[in-house]
């Protein structure tokens, strides 16, 4: 079998698919989702369009899950490239399952795959706009985000259900920890010659986000990009668009930092017509 660069991509969704179609040529390409048959069918559309997808079975809240994701991806070359899109939202899960999956999932995800990313290798992973709308936290809040040790995150008393109000407020914590945790990753991947970074999309049209535009929770998301400077929902193809630049050597001064993709509505959150009532 002839050896090349290998792309791990968990999440079988759209915007994970476009970076993989973006930056993905050349080399395989695993995609990892919890339901097989999610991650057969963006395998089948990334081969019949040229590219060496393969179909793995990956829950992201099991470590044992991850790391065998990881080694099959290794079976075929040395990990090159991580693109992480893999993730629940507030309206399809539970507290303690968005805590899981988003926060704790992706630390043992950036944890496993910079114990092995190659020299020049990169990473990206999808977090959101909405972590950046829950107040501050604390500079010793997040320094325990960004370094407890992965088996013992969940266990930290921010985190516990009587400090988490909803599955909204739980969603942002993990997108908070998200981002720390790239930052503290970035120093242990230098040490290998590799970066990692994180984009925040704001919405996305996606498959999911459509129905979520059609359910309880549609007119606020409506609202949300109808009065973003941007007046509309983005694209995959615009998410694309950022981790070109972070993945490609153009980013190569790049690392530890999160980008925002959100069409503005975080500026228009906190200074323009999105900002809540008091």
């Amino acid at each position: 079998m002839n050896r090349k660069n290998v792309m791990l991509l968990s999440g079988a969704g759209q915007i994970g698919m476009a970076i993989a179609r973006r930056m993905g040529y050349g080399m395989k390409i695993i995609i990892g989702d919890i339901k097989i048959e999610n991650a057969e069918k963006i395998s089948k559309i990334m081969k019949d369009a040229g590219y060496d997808a393969e179909a793995a079975e990956m829950d992201l809240s099991d470590r044992n899950s991850i790391k065998s994701f990881i080694a099959k991806g290794q079976n075929y070359g040395d990990i090159k490239m991580l693109v992480n899109a893999a993730g629940v939202s507030p309206s399809q899960a539970s507290v303690q399952t968005i805590l899981k999956v988003d926060l704790y999932g992706t630390a043992v995800l950036l944890e496993e795959v910079g114990k092995v990313i190659c020299s020049g290798g990169v990473g990206i992973t999808i977090s959101s706009q909405s972590g950046k709308r829950m107040p501050q936290l604390t500079a010793q809040e997040d320094a325990m985000l960004a370094c407890t040790p992965t088996e013992e995150l969940l266990s930290l008393k921010l985190l516990q259900p009587e400090n988490i109000k909803d599955t909204l407020h739980a969603y942002q914590i993990a997108k908070r920890c998200n981002e720390k945790r790239v930052m503290a990753e970035a120093v242990k991947w230098g040490n290998r010659g590799a970066r990692i970074n994180s984009i925040s999309p704001g919405i996305i049209v996606t498959p999911l986000a459509i129905d979520e535009f059609n359910g309880s929770r549609g007119d606020f998301y409506k609202n949300m990009f109808a009065k973003c400077p941007a007046r509309r929902p983005g694209t995959a193809d615009e998410v694309a668009n950022v981790a070109e630049l972070l993945m490609s050597d153009k980013g190569a001064f790049i690392t530890g930092t999160d980008f925002m993709c959100d069409g503005g509505a975080t500026a228009s959150y906190f200074y323009g017509p999105l900002k809540p009532q008091q």
